[in-house]
């Protein structure tokens, strides 16, 4: 399957490439990346949901392909651009998947817009980046001191290090690609949202059915971050991919399309 991406003007001018997939009339579901990640940290698990599925995998500003300001990296920020391009797409509400940095945008975007959300999937989350010693040594010792041009060296070190298992090739070289696309202002100013900004207090407000998935092999989440999500979130519950990563929807594509799914299935019931 070959996806085309396209991109589409929030109301805000901004501009985000997204790819959009499945059923018009199928079950809505939007897919957000991690950090310097884009669309393509879907291209994986795309082809593994069934035209049911009316997925919408976004590049969220900053990234990719879509555009830079010169501010809005908070997770805000981030979650108003989620409210604007379902406004954009024409929306109502959706399924809301998210990944690492994504999947605190998702927790935002489920705080602020609660009847926006149908489900809540969240993978490899955190509860707290400034009281993470992993997230904050990273930041300290490499992301505050980035400057352009990124060494390529340092974007394919960071992303090897959110794996266990081995990808192909070309798909890792595609995400390498991609991170290093981001400018170094743009890493900066991410990473001082994920400091600045804590949702660990507000969690409980979350009112979506909400599904946690994280490898037990997470260098950056811990086992302790998902049990704090579990007691916070009503009704949540946690599955476990034992020996993945941090970028366990990498390493097991098939499976978390089927948990998707089968989660999706059953908000319905």
């Amino acid at each position: 399957m070959t996806l085309v991406a396209k991109s589409i003007e929030l109301s805000s001018r901004v501009r985000l490439p997204f790819v959009e997939q499945g059923d018009r009339s199928g079950v809505p579901v939007l897919l957000l990346h991690g950090v310097t990640d884009s669309w393509h940290s879907f291209e994986r698990v795309l082809p593994h949901l069934p035209e049911s599925i009316h997925a919408f995998a976004l590049t969220q500003r900053g990234h990719g392909d879509a555009d830079r300001p010169a501010t809005g990296y908070r997770t805000r920020d981030l979650s108003a651009d989620v409210a604007a391009f379902m406004e954009a797409v024409g929306l109502r509400a959706a399924v809301v998947v998210g990944h690492s940095m994504g999947s605190t945008n998702a927790q935002r975007f489920a705080i602020d817009h609660a009847e926006r959300v149908l489900g809540l999937m969240l993978a490899a989350s955190f509860t707290t980046y400034r009281d993470n010693p992993v997230v904050v040594e990273f930041w300290e010792s490499a992301v505050s001191q980035l400057r352009d041009p990124i060494a390529p060296g340092f974007v394919r070190e960071f992303q090897e290090s959110t794996l266990t298992r081995p990808l192909p090739p070309a798909f890792l070289d595609t995400v390498v690609q991609e991170s290093l696309k981001v400018p170094a202002r743009v890493w900066r100013a991410t990473f001082e949202g994920f400091l600045e900004d804590d949702l660990a207090g507000e969690l409980d407000k979350i009112q979506a059915p909400t599904l946690i998935v994280w490898g037990d092999r997470d260098a950056f989440c811990s086992r302790r971050d998902q049990d704090a999500l579990l007691t916070a979130i009503a009704g949540s519950r946690l599955v476990v991919y034992e020996g993945a990563g941090h970028g366990l929807h990498w390493e097991e594509p098939e499976r978390f399309a089927a948990d998707l799914v089968a989660f999706t299935n059953g908000l319905g019931a």
